[in-house]
């Protein structure tokens, strides 16, 4: 699978020109799983991968593709770390180190996801690129979910002046 950077910043805005460049649109949204059918884009080790994605994309009829991109912002980690210092924790398999978590502070202000999408024949073609340390904040924030307390995390996202 291919390994991208510790921030996509760069990758979102090279492919938001990618996108325009295409003469296509962007729609400000996630694609949600578990709500539509969905088919994920394998890019193997091709960072680029996501080019052919928006090749695709235009050449399977689609006007606009789906974007999403999530940055780590100080407010929403110091709650997260706040409310994990603050949990009681069911057993082991709980146990958190908040160390790991406070680690997280190297990466305020990077972004660690990207998703595009595009709907074809009723099922929903998806790109993602994720960093590692974007999926660990992600293990941290569905951790805290299944104990039972609600994160209602809300990452930093694009507004429209941005997309």
């Amino acid at each position: 699978m291919a390994k991208f950077s510790d921030d996509l910043t760069t990758l979102r805005d090279d492919m938001i020109a990618f996108i325009e460049g295409h003469g296509m649109r962007r729609f400000p949204g996630a694609v949600s799983y578990e709500f539509v059918p969905t088919v994920l884009w394998k890019p193997g080790d091709n960072l680029e991968s996501w080019k052919d994605f928006v090749e695709l994309a235009k050449a399977s009829g689609a006007s606009f593709v789906t974007m999403e991109s999530v940055r780590l912002q100080r407010d929403e980690l110091d709650d997260l770390i706040d409310r994990l210092s603050s949990a009681e924790f069911g057993g082991p398999e709980d146990d958190v180190d908040l160390e790991d978590v406070r680690w997280l502070r190297t990466y305020i202000g990077k972004t660690g996801f990207v998703q595009l999408g595009f709907a074809h024949q009723g099922v929903m073609m998806v790109f993602e690129a994720a960093t590692e340390w974007y999926q660990r904040y992600q293990h941290f924030i569905e951790m805290f979910e299944e104990m039972g307390v609600p994160m209602d995390i809300d990452m930093d996202e694009p507004g429209p002046d941005e997309i």
